[in-house]
């Protein structure tokens, strides 16, 4: 596909990144700063044309005429709209803009219908509701849902003197009496997708895939905490904190949030008339003391300083037991900041290149699917992907035992209208259905692409 992305920011290197290692797009990218364009053309198979995306000469010369889809993702809302407009104007192409600003979120689907735009993307607003999940759930590092919601693949780590500790996978249904599938283990820096015979142990980062029902009954039988947080403490008032504190005041979460700003805390006041508005440097242990950190039921670290938000999330280590969430924008250190044992890291930018690349592969020529979902799991070290079985479908009107399955494949999970089926070997797979294939692999289109 021919692809143009527009703003190199952290999103827009991120979305490059991830669409060159495809393999499968001729792809162009555009920003008016020609040191970081030089550097990203150097580093990826991409052209690159120095320019604005407003400008038509610009869009010409990165071949708009011609292009399936334009992602615009400069640190401007208007910026990226008038770009998909002039866009949509010279040739009918797929458009994707990234629209920030929270005064914004009534007018989404008025700019989405009139603009032609195929997709509107909020990285602010989707990092909340990632966040918002987890606190409903705070034994999990990681929620990810599929069939429309019906189904979560959830990844929590295997306590001390937990009933998983030492198990095999094929014993747990029949020792806990639960109907989940384990799709994948983090144990150091390896990642597998774990067969029958694999043992569990002490420390492993552990993925499931269930119904949420079945999810939550689990967690019960292992003694890990279901019910949602009463309470959150934000450090960082901008754009997330803004969407986490609606999500959480709308779910009965009491929220309190910590701003340097004056100016900024008296907006905060008027847009969350619920909520507590501190004023204050939340960097001061003395103050998240004196504001209530030790009885805090959660905290989350939102500050736009990646070094400040892990040294907060490591000081909250010491002083709660309650849920922390550390929001990272850089990915340079990734490898770095997991091995500090916080608990959960939210990468905005990851997120909103996955939600991006999701759209992109549904969009490429699929012979027998659609993608549905898609979600990096296993610290991004596998996919979960949900198609949608068509007629045509090599996998269509077949048993799962009759499939030759490439390495690295697991089929998690059959929802056939609305029933969801924890697959087995005599289980056949239909047209209509929805399939969540867990892989090792990287860059699947169709299902096809999972046989040999």
């Amino acid at each position: 596909m021919k692809i143009i992305i527009v703003g190199l920011g952290k999103v827009g290197q991120k979305l490059t990144e991830r669409l060159s290692q495809e393999g499968e797009h001729d792809i162009t990218v555009i920003d008016t700063r020609r040191a970081i364009l030089h550097d990203v053309v150097n580093s990826y198979d991409v052209m690159g044309v120095v320019g604005s995306g407003a400008s038509i000469e610009t869009l010409q010369e990165a071949g708009v005429d011609h292009t399936d889809i334009l992602i615009a993702v400069t640190g401007s809302d208007e910026l990226n709209l008038l770009t998909c407009l002039i866009a949509r104007k010279l040739n009918v192409c797929n458009t994707i803009a990234r629209v920030r600003n929270p005064e914004y979120k009534k007018e989404v689907q008025l700019f989405q219908e009139d603009l032609g735009l195929a997709m509107i993307i909020n990285p602010e607003f989707t990092a909340a509701r990632e966040i918002a999940r987890l606190l409903r759930f705070p034994s999990a590092v990681q929620i990810d849902t599929f069939a429309k919601g019906r189904v979560e693949i959830l990844k929590f780590r295997i306590p001390s003197g937990s009933p998983l500790c030492d198990l095999k996978v094929v014993d747990i249904a029949q020792k806990l009496g639960c109907d989940i599938l384990v799709c994948g283990v983090e144990r150091g820096e390896e990642a597998f997708i774990p067969g029958g015979d694999f043992t569990l142990r002490e420390g492993d980062y552990v993925s499931i895939v269930a119904t949420i029902r079945d999810v939550t009954h689990f967690i019960k039988k292992i003694g890990l905490k279901t019910n949602k947080v009463k309470n959150t403490m934000i450090v960082g008032g901008g754009k997330t904190a803004v969407y986490l504190a609606n999500l959480l005041l709308k779910a009965g979460i009491d929220v309190t949030i910590i701003e340097q700003n004056p100016d900024r805390c008296e907006e905060l006041c008027e847009m969350l008339p619920k909520a507590t508005i501190i004023n204050g440097d939340g960097t001061e242990n003395r103050l998240l003391l004196e504001e209530g950190i030790e009885s805090a039921e959660s905290f989350v670290a939102l500050t736009n300083i990646d070094e400040e938000n892990v040294m907060l999330s490591l000081y909250a280590k010491t002083q709660t037991k309650g849920k922390i969430v550390t929001k990272i924008n850089r990915i340079a250190y990734d490898e770095v900041i997991s091995s500090l044992g916080l608990d959960t890291i939210i990468y905005p930018k990851d997120i909103t290149a996955e939600y991006i690349l999701r759209f992109v592969r549904a969009k490429n020529n699929s012979i027998g699917s659609n993608i549905e979902t898609m979600h990096d799991i296993l610290d991004g070290k596998a996919e979960a992907l949900e198609f949608n079985i068509l007629k045509n479908a090599p996998i269509a009107n077949r048993t799962i035992e009759s499939l030759s399955l490439k390495p690295g494949i697991l089929i998690a999970l059959i929802n056939r209208d609305g029933n969801i089926i924890t697959p087995r070997g005599k289980d056949t797979i239909l047209p209509g259905d929805t399939v969540i294939v867990v892989t090792t692999n990287k860059g699947y289109n169709d299902i096809g692409d999972i046989l040999k």
